[in-house]
């Protein structure tokens, strides 16, 4: 998953990038609501963990102007503002989910994971796709009752896939979901991944086939 983070405060923003990564996620950061705003414009996110109090735009205002363009990510504030009226205000405007400062790492991550469960299966713990089960915010995936040992890139693309099943998923659209602002992903590393996902759902009767020139699809396989 593609995290976006607006805060200003570096060392909040640092720990918080710090345990998305950890759990496999491509993070980026910006430390005020115009960059904030900019980013959410121009490259496509699965959520948004937001600051209040960002300079050159309140977080309120990027969270309106977010969903006044009918983006559905969800969004996790965390700020220093406390008290009921605000809360309801913020969750008013579209906000998922409301974290006041300051909080525990653990508590954070149970609500990001809570929220991109929501999102990405629907209400459904898990997505099924024939023999192959994926838990899109533990990042686990099985066959049958047995786990696949995926490394988090591999997992990545699983879950890109997983959340496009039966549709196309380009190559681009694979990369950008993989990777943050600063960092990089060669066709040689996605290629690679590929692969190597491949052999390891070897079997199990879902695989990714190629669209030659377009990209690629999770599917189940046909019999015989």
């Amino acid at each position: 998953m593609r995290i976006l983070i607006a805060e200003d405060d570096t060392a909040i923003a640092a720990g918080v990038a710090a345990t998305l990564r950890h759990g496999g996620h491509a993070v980026d950061t910006v430390e005020d609501g115009a960059r904030a705003d900019t980013a959410l414009h121009d490259a496509p996110y699965d959520m948004l963990v937001l600051d209040l109090g960002l300079p050159r735009m309140d977080g309120a205002d990027v969270l309106q102007r977010l969903r006044g363009r009918g983006g559905e990510m969800p969004v996790l504030v965390i700020t220093a503002r406390e008290g009921l009226r605000e809360r309801v205000r913020v969750l008013d405007l579209g906000a998922d989910d409301y974290l006041v400062k300051p909080f525990a790492l653990d508590e954070f991550n149970a609500r990001v994971r809570a929220l991109l469960r929501r999102m990405a299966s629907k209400g459904v713990p898990e997505l099924r796709i024939g023999r192959l089960r994926v838990d899109l915010p533990g990042h686990r995936a099985w066959i049958d009752e047995e786990a696949l040992d995926l490394t988090a890139r591999e997992f990545g693309v699983l879950a890109a896939l997983a959340m496009r099943v039966g549709r196309l998923t380009s190559r681009a659209q694979l990369v950008e979901s993989l990777c943050s602002w600063d960092q990089e992903l060669t066709d040689n590393g996605l290629d690679i991944a590929i692969h190597r996902l491949r052999r390891k759902l070897r079997g199990c009767g879902t695989g990714v086939r190629t669209i030659r020139g377009l990209g690629y699809m999770l599917e189940e396989e046909a019999c015989g």
